[in-house]
């Protein structure tokens, strides 16, 4: 049985004791800043009676001590058993009133318990700008907390993970008979401060009281000029900035690190078949812009291109189109999901013959500017691959391959370049690939990997005719001593054969 120290679940997990005792010593309203907050609930048949009425109680009592409003924390309830009702959407109510009317209104459902199926609907609907909530660039935390008493009848670990791939933080909290497997696959990580397992409803009270002194917890982020790059998180009367995974906080505590040295044409082929399905192609994208977030996307700095492929293949745009980070990843963000087959051999063609042209966007060969391809896809190519594979590194590009799921080992070995341990990456799903991020950016990151020290330089310019010079020399030197070499040894020849005769 664990309990979590982490906001917002302390603050929820104190109301579950009864509302009437939480009110006599939780004091003063707590105000958290901005939040879209919103609940599911099991209401299956094996919850009893008095025991979802606890969790009715728990929601009124949760409510009073929120600062609730439309500039605030916005909160949402939906139940769930074999289909998902909406109690009230985050855009409904401003006005705590109404919102306890409608909990006290609920009536349980009473069938099975589809959690995977309540959770995308939480996912799809219950967190869309139409429902109430807040528009992803005003960051407003979006935490959804799950409370269960038994074993799902779907799945979850998919459509959980989707969830979380959208920004949504999962708390999921589980009562007497909960699965701790189908926990674990619905919270976020780290999952010690996100799964609660309590034994059973009635002592539920228990462990509110231990969260109590952690009640209110100011954000501080919303009160202070934070500076953070990507994300503030409050501590106390303080704050730390977080970066994405696979970047570094810099010395600065503010900033994030970035590939700075060197210089890389980087072409993606994003694999847009039936198999890798509408929501796992939306991971793919996010994965795509994590990418672009650790390289230092300019004209003269890394410049970046994307090409879907599927039955046919699409350039979404070349490299020579989008000068900074911010365009190419709303430019990913934009790209739609072709579906259909998975022609990789063609992919491969079309990148060796258009991607790299200078047409394209690619700087010119006498510049040195490494090229890398990376290719990712989620299953067995429908052609042939092993030509254009091969021609792609015979003219000089970097391959590298990211399977998921399906894909084909050897196939993915036969794209990449060698050595292969360092051009392969594979995850066994969409859900969990985040972590070859740290693998990719040790290998593309110019800084760290292939482009490192990359210095464009004009062949005409007096340092390269100087060293084209030197090197020229070098060699003709070398080439007179071995025809020196040569020539004595023909005169051996010659010598032995007079000799004979």
């Amino acid at each position: 049985m664990r309990g979590l120290l982490c906001w917002p679940l302390p603050l929820f997990l104190f109301f579950l004791q009864p509302w009437e005792i939480q009110l006599q010593t939780a004091g003063s309203r707590c105000y958290t800043g901005p939040l879209d907050l919103v609940f599911v609930i099991d209401s299956s048949r094996s919850v009893r009676p008095f025991e979802f009425e606890t969790m009715r109680q728990f929601l009124v009592g949760l409510l009073r001590n929120l600062d609730v409003g439309l500039n605030a924390t916005r909160v949402g309830v939906i139940q769930y058993s074999s289909q998902v009702q909406s109690v009230f959407p985050l855009g409904a109510f401003s006005r705590r009133e109404d919102m306890e009317r409608a909990i006290r209104a609920v009536v349980p459902l009473a069938q099975g318990t589809m959690t995977g199926l309540a959770i995308q609907y939480a996912m799809n609907v219950a967190f869309s700008e139409a429902e109430g909530a807040r528009p992803s660039e005003e960051r407003v935390p979006r935490i959804l907390v799950i409370v269960t008493d038994g074993r799902p009848q779907d799945r979850v670990a998919e459509v959980a993970a989707q969830a979380r791939a959208r920004g949504i933080e999962i708390y999921a909290v589980g009562v007497q008979r909960a699965d701790v497997g189908s926990l674990r696959a619905m919270a976020s990580p780290p999952l010690d401060q996100h799964i609660f397992l309590v034994e059973s409803f009635d002592l539920i009270q228990e462990f509110g009281l231990q969260f109590q002194g952690r009640l209110c917890v100011r954000d501080f982020c919303n009160g202070v000029d934070h500076g953070c790059e990507f994300q503030c998180v409050s501590e106390g009367l303080s704050f730390r900035c977080l970066c994405p995974e696979g970047r570094r906080l810099q010395a600065d505590g503010k900033s994030c690190d970035r590939c700075r040295e060197g210089h890389v044409d980087l072409v993606l082929l994003v694999d847009g078949s039936k198999s890798v399905r509408p929501q796992n192609f939306e991971l793919v994208k996010r994965f795509v812009n994590q990418i672009v977030d650790f390289l230092d996307v300019s004209p003269e700095g890394t410049r970046i291109g994307l090409v879907q492929f599927s039955s046919r293949v699409r350039t979404e745009f070349p490299l020579g189109r989008y000068g900074t980070a911010a365009e190419v990843k709303q430019a990913v963000l934009a790209v739609e999901y072709m579906e259909r087959g998975t022609m990789t051999g063609l992919a491969l063609r079309h990148m060796v013959e258009h991607s790299f042209s200078e047409a394209q966007g690619a700087r010119p060969r006498d510049l040195n500017v490494p090229r890398v391809g990376l290719v990712f896809t989620d299953g067995r190519s429908q052609d042939d691959i092993s030509v254009w594979a091969a021609r792609a590194k015979e003219e000089g590009i970097v391959m590298y391959a990211v399977g998921v799921g399906k894909a084909v080992e050897e196939e993915l070995r036969e794209i990449a370049s060698e050595p292969s341990e360092l051009h392969v990456s594979y995850s066994p799903d969409f859900g969990t690939m985040i972590h070859l991020l740290e693998n990719l950016k040790g290998s593309i990151c110019p800084e760290e990997g292939i482009g490192a020290g990359t210095e464009l330089r004009s062949p005409c310019e007096c340092e390269s005719l100087v060293e084209f010079q030197g090197r020229t020399l070098g060699a003709l030197e070398s080439l007179t001593q071995n025809l020196a070499q040569l020539t004595e040894r023909l005169e051996e020849l010659e010598n032995q054969l007079a000799s004979r005769k």
